[in-house]
């Protein structure tokens, strides 16, 4: 029996792909639940694509100035798709005043959020007495986040018969309503605000000095002179304010040297201690007794 050539085999007949009935009916309800989105997307695609070209042509124009307009158009653009300042949030304020944060910022409610420029209002903000540093974010589509790192209140400056609030660097952050602020140490004298704090934090380890210590007088801009409350005064030595002050806390413990009615105490010579005492009150006269039996005469 002859076999059929290789060539008059019949090829397997392979089956057509299936078309899926339901697939243009789901792209039509793809499309019909995002219809909302495809309008203002394609705004956006149009407004930048404009924004693109105009603010190539000015460049090409005027290549040093007007971006400021591009940057105008560009908020114009965003008001109108319902980009604009609904919410402005601060972070981090306690002392700083809100007015003057307000005004920094530069936004209000209904402003357009593209026309806000977050590192200039950083950059206001950080010229304020209070504020350390600022970071502000925009958040689309309508939320300014504003984070502030104030700085510390750390002393009362007392300096030509004005009084302000300054930090630990001396930096003064506050002239007014300085008793919101509590029992804060007094520091008097030119010079006093930007040194202080490395001497309390020594008087910190001497709470028996520092209890009975009113002021911090800075000397010459140069040592430094402790007023008690009792109005004794404490004379430290330049530049070794540390031994001075271990030395002045141990006669405190086993004397009571400053309880003592004082005028001075004079620590600057390192091998002696100088004390003077108030000068005693004159006391007063006595008065003068009259003989009370007079001489009878006979």
């Amino acid at each position: 029996m002859a076999r059929e050539p290789m060539a008059a085999r019949r090829a397997p007949v392979r089956a057509a792909p299936r078309k899926d009935p339901d697939r243009p009916s789901r792209l039509r309800l793809w499309l019909k639940r995002r219809r909302g989105l495809l309008r203002p997307a394609a705004l956006w695609l149009i407004g930048f694509g404009l924004l693109g070209a105009s603010g190539y042509a000015v460049y090409a124009v005027d290549p040093a100035g007007r971006v400021r307009a591009v940057m105008d158009n560009a908020a114009e653009l965003g008001l109108a798709a319902g980009l604009q300042v609904a919410e402005v949030v601060v972070e981090g304020r306690e002392n700083t005043p809100p007015d003057l944060i307000r005004g920094a910022i530069g936004a209000e409610l209904g402003d357009p959020m593209l026309g806000f420029s977050p590192n200039e209002a950083r950059e206001r903000l950080e010229t304020i007495a209070w504020v350390k540093s600022a970071h502000v974010e925009r958040r689309l589509p309508g939320t300014i986040l504003v984070r502030l790192t104030e700085r510390e209140p750390f002393a009362i400056w007392q300096h030509q018969g004005r009084f302000a609030v300054i930090d630990r660097a001396g930096l003064v952050v506050e002239t007014e309503t300085l008793d919101a602020f509590g029992p804060l140490p007094l520091v008097v004298g030119a010079g006093a605000e930007k040194h202080a704090a490395a001497l309390y934090d020594l008087l910190l380890a001497h709470r028996n000095i520092l209890a009975r210590t009113q002021a911090l007088v800075r000397v010459g801009e140069r040592r430094w002179n402790l007023r008690l409350h009792s109005g004794t005064d404490v004379l430290l030595p330049e530049g070794h304010e540390a031994p001075a002050l271990n030395r002045l806390s141990e006669l405190q413990s086993r004397n009571a040297l400053l309880d003592r009615p004082l005028v001075a105490v004079d620590m600057r010579l390192p091998d002696r201690l100088v004390v003077r005492q108030q000068p005693v009150a004159e006391q007063p006269a006595a008065p003068v007794r009259r003989n009370a039996n007079r001489s009878t005469r006979g």
